[in-house]
């Protein structure tokens, strides 16, 4: 199918791909429930995407919560730094930090994920450092540096560690995306999905470690992100 996208629409497509799978793999990666992954792209290069991730769990403790905030923060920025890898085959696969960085403050469409970042980071602080007084402005600001670059760091080495992962998963989704017909006017739409049981029988899925997110968990509903 992808022998008739255009080469700049295969291009963007193969970008957004990488996006939504370093969601996904992360994601999975940290013991999140995951679903399905969608990927449309019209002609003038216009897109969306998503990957389908359930928020749903059981937290019986406070540590436990600052796990699971810290982990969803890790799900929310992989997807701007796996959308900078390299497409094409290279010996070494590393995120380019300005680019994601770049992507995370509106570029592309991923400002939703820095929006919730950001949020998530004030309260993860909170509840990190509950003495700090409010009113002390620079070192609030030094407690949300200290946390914001463990949490990169961490996540930059799971989508290195990853990386071809992400590719195979971006490239297969790509390879299905099909023109959609129009009804009364000319087809411009190249779209995908692959359900959580499709994904759930690809060797690549399989093989993702577990690292875990280290609170019990029940999955009962999910939350798609673009």
């Amino acid at each position: 199918m992808t022998t008739k996208l255009p080469a700049a629409v295969r291009n963007h497509a193969l970008q957004i791909a990488h996006h939504e799978m370093g969601h996904y793999v992360v994601a999975r990666a940290l013991g999140f429930e995951t679903g399905g992954v969608h990927l449309t792209v019209t002609m003038d290069l216009r897109h969306q995407g998503g990957a389908s991730i359930s928020l749903a769990r059981s937290i019986f403790s406070i540590e436990a919560m600052k796990e699971h905030l810290e982990a969803r923060m890790m799900v929310l920025l992989a997807g701007a730094m796996a959308q900078t890898l390299p497409s094409k085959h290279t010996a070494v696969k590393r995120v380019d930090k300005s680019k994601a960085t770049a992507i995370l403050k509106g570029e592309q469409g991923a400002e939703q994920d820095y929006a919730k970042v950001r949020e998530l980071q004030h309260l993860l602080r909170n509840l990190a450092y509950p003495d700090t007084d409010p009113a002390s402005s620079e070192r609030i600001a030094a407690e949300l540096k200290t946390m914001t670059d463990r949490v990169w760091d961490r996540t930059q080495k799971i989508i290195e560690d990853q990386a071809e992962t992400i590719a195979e998963l971006a490239g297969a989704l790509v390879d299905g995306m099909a023109l959609v017909e129009q009804w009364g006017r000319a087809a411009d739409t190249y779209e995908v999905m692959f359900t959580g049981q499709m994904l759930e029988r690809l060797r690549a899925v399989q093989a993702i470690p577990s690292l875990g997110v280290r609170a019990d968990s029940r999955s009962d509903a999910a939350q798609h992100w673009k």
